[in-house]
């Protein structure tokens, strides 16, 4: 395991930093960005080779300190999501972390078992549910509104998560936070008191989180040839992170369309229905 793959995305879950930084209650604002991802909408589709990247990216970069307990091996092949050959995700199992048993043996993971679970001191939060358990997008019209005309907001608060490091605002002095990183996105991490006004109300955007920014342009290679850029993989593994969250999402808007098509067939045949059970009543009130 390489020292970019242990650095890799840690902890992103707030935690209280010592030396006067205490958890901020939400930051004036932040740099969230509304992406347009392909499988929004009810047209949307997920993009298999966008997922089969996303995947290289998990594989390669978040697996080192994240696990998705709740999404089977064995899904990568399904229809509508990465798809890949049944062969190659066996394959692709056996070489992930073995199984421990209750009796303390280990055996081979196959593609029925979940991924890998991460767990103790430097790990961070399981990804299985991340892109449905992060509300994107918030607002004066709430955040229902918000998702009708913006999306889910998940994948879209994951990709600018990744991609919305920064240096510390010399105007803020970082004191006491060393081992932690400034990041635009997440508001709910720590916050120096130095970086707070005079009633205690943060006045920089995101906060400090224990993550270290974990991608970097050609930090890995793409097996289609897409160029590596940090943007570019941000992307393909929030999308991946979102199939994983919900992948019967495309069975879910077949179903939605067959459904609003039975609805609008009934609504028509209520409609006739209707006027051929009045139309003799009303013939005989214009005739009365």
């Amino acid at each position: 395991m390489t020292m970019m793959r242990k650095i890799a995305l840690s902890a992103v879950s707030a935690l209280v930093l010592s030396s006067g930084v205490a958890l901020a209650a939400g930051g004036p604002e932040s740099d969230m960005i509304d992406k347009a991802f392909v499988f929004e909408g009810p047209m949307g589709k997920f993009d298999q080779a966008q997922l089969q990247r996303g995947l290289q990216v998990f594989s390669e970069v978040c697996s080192a300190c994240h696990g998705m307990r709740y999404v089977p091996i064995r899904t990568l092949a399904d229809p509508g999501g990465p798809q890949l050959p049944p062969e190659q995700v066996r394959e692709y199992a056996a070489g992930l972390d073995s199984v421990v048993l209750p009796d303390g043996s280990e055996r081979t993971r196959e593609w029925t078992d979940p991924f890998p679970i991460r767990a103790g001191d430097g790990m961070g939060p399981d990804l299985s549910l991340m892109a449905k358990a992060r509300a994107g997008f918030h607002g004066p019209y709430g955040s229902g509104i918000n998702q009708l005309t913006k999306g889910m907001g998940g994948p879209e608060y994951i990709y600018s998560y990744l991609t919305h490091f920064a240096e510390a605002n010399p105007d803020c002095a970082p004191d006491g936070i060393d081992g932690y990183y400034y990041n635009t996105v997440f508001a709910v991490g720590g916050i120096p008191d130095s970086c707070k006004d005079e009633h205690g109300v943060s006045t920089i955007k995101g906060s400090y989180v224990q993550m270290p920014p974990a991608l970097f342009d050609d930090l890995v290679t793409y097996e289609d040839g897409t160029a590596a850029t940090m943007d570019q993989m941000a992307e393909d593994v929030a999308a991946f992170l979102m199939w994983a969250a919900e992948p019967k999402m495309m069975a879910r808007k077949q179903a939605g369309f067959i459904a609003v098509g039975f609805l609008f067939v009934l609504t028509v045949l209520l409609y006739f229905t209707n006027k051929q059970i009045w139309a003799a009543a009303k013939n005989k009130k214009k005739h009365a």
